[in-house]
């Protein structure tokens, strides 16, 4: 996207700056005072999913919602630093860079892995971590495989995220992608997202970050990871299902899991304040 002329017609653009912290350019969006509660989006989408939830939790709390590396606005410095690891790196590196301390990590579907890793290397004290819809699951059997496969050979085609961008009727093809998770928004929500994936940059950094994920390692690390979690899950969710966050809760040593009825994968989007008060709630205690 084009910073100058994109983002004033961004959600909270009022909001945002930029950040250069080795190797990206993120873009950032900051308010409030209070304990510092860090926002991360899923793959595909951008710190515009939290729209709603940003001013809301800053009424009591420091908010700080980023774009994921090669998302949104943030450009990407380096293609090989978009696996999960790296991107946790990274964010905690931004984070010591412009001195925040997370009281909390919200992180949404693939934000909530990056979330848990990070918690997984910090040292004290460890943030509390809510987990929207977590994709925390391997695939099993072929899928385990393939579509690891077939999202690396698409992302080395320089042509497919210019085919992607360019390709048919933007509202309905966001309508269907949304849908398909779920979920339903309003226009303006569908409008978003289809400004994103008519992005040619967030589409190929959405691939980068599809090609090189993998949560092998936290999977196995689950159990040693000490932080307070809350797993929310939205009980329609078709693009992660909520036993995913049921398993990963009984596995995690202080975590409890949280279903919401009539809900997808977009349930933060859908009902924000519901799921704000759970997130004020959590943040509160202990």
């Amino acid at each position: 996207m084009d910073w100058a002329r994109d983002l004033p017609g961004w959600p909270l653009s009022h909001l945002s700056r930029r950040v250069a912290s080795r190797p990206h350019r993120w873009h950032v969006q900051e308010t409030g005072t209070g304990p510092t509660l860090l926002l991360l989006h899923g793959a595909g989408a951008s710190s515009h999913s939290f729209r709603a939830l940003i001013p809301a939790l800053a009424e009591d709390h420091h908010v700080v919602a980023l774009d994921l590396p090669g998302h949104g606005f943030t450009a990407l410095g380096t293609r090989a630093r978009s696996g999960l690891g790296p991107m946790a790196e990274d964010i905690a590196a931004l984070c010591r860079a412009e001195g925040w301390t997370p009281h909390a990590v919200i992180g949404h579907s693939a934000g909530a892995a990056a979330a848990l890793q990070m918690a997984r290397v910090a040292g004290p004290p460890l943030p509390r971590i809510v987990g929207l819809n977590a994709a925390l699951d391997r695939f099993d059997g072929v899928a385990g495989w393939l579509f690891p496969m077939l999202a690396k050979l698409l992302a080395l085609n320089p042509l497919t995220a210019l085919a992607f961008a360019a390709g048919g009727n933007r509202m309905a093809r966001a309508r269907r992608l949304i849908e398909s998770t779920g979920s339903h928004l309003d226009e303006e929500g569908l409008a978003l997202y289809a400004r994103l994936i008519g992005d040619r940059a967030h589409v190929d950094g959405t691939l980068q970050m599809m090609a090189q994920w993998d949560v092998a390692g936290l999977d196995a690390a689950l159990p040693q990871i000490a932080a307070p979690c809350l797993l929310i899950t939205g009980e329609r969710d078709r693009a992660v299902p909520p036993s995913v966050s049921g398993r990963a809760a009984t596995r995690l040593p202080r975590a409890r899991h949280l279903s919401l009825p009539e809900l997808g994968h977009l349930a933060h989007e859908e009902s924000p304040a519901q799921v704000v008060d759970l997130i004020r709630a959590f943040s509160a205690e202990g």
